[in-house]
């Protein structure tokens, strides 16, 4: 079977776990809790390679005060569908020494991934972190991983998903909602 149609049918076969219209309510609502919080702290944002894209696109656009915007990418899955090593592939090209940062990822689930980029914001002497996820899968915690975010749109199972910046194998990501893949597919 070719990829774009093994990628169909993984699509044609999950189960969509929230619409989009459920996607852009929680991304209004974390809008919402960001700039109570950071409205008056001058904030650099961190997208977290790749997955933050589509969120925190979206996201940034809600946002109605001064910040700036940076990126990290640090990943674990590496277009596969199992976690693994902390692989860095950049680090922010702006100082967070001083500055308030607040991470932006697509989901927290081990939470691996997200300790490290907080672990890191904390040895550039950022003077606070807070963490901002579009899905929160608190049931796939691991030992070692950040326990919350501090801001979260959406609550989910453990399922693996793609849709709106989460991927299947580097696909998908532009799916407009959040989807389960079949048990069939995560072989």
């Amino acid at each position: 079977m070719s990829l774009p149609k093994h990628i169909r049918e993984v699509f044609a076969k999950a189960k969509c776990l929230c619409s989009q219209q459920e996607v852009e309510a929680a991304l209004d609502r974390l809008a919402q809790e960001i700039h109570a919080k950071l409205q008056d702290e001058n904030p650099l944002i961190l997208g977290v390679m790749v997955g933050s894209i589509i969120p925190l696109g979206h996201l940034l656009t809600r946002l109605d005060f001064p910040l700036e915007l940076d990126y990290v990418h640090a990943t674990r899955y590496n277009s596969g569908v199992r976690g693994g090593e902390i692989k860095w592939k950049a680090t922010p090209r702006t100082p967070l020494k001083g500055r308030t940062v607040l991470i932006v990822d697509d989901i927290l689930d081990a939470g691996v991934t997200l300790s490290a980029i907080v672990e890191y914001c904390e040895q550039q002497g950022a003077k606070a972190i807070y963490t901002a996820v579009l899905v929160d899968k608190a049931e796939a915690r691991l030992p070692g991983g950040l326990a919350k975010a501090d801001f979260s749109g959406l609550n989910i199972p453990n399922y693996y998903v793609f849709g709106y910046g989460l991927d299947y194998k580097e696909y998908l990501r532009n799916a407009p909602g959040i989807y389960a893949v079949a048990d069939e597919h995560l072989a």
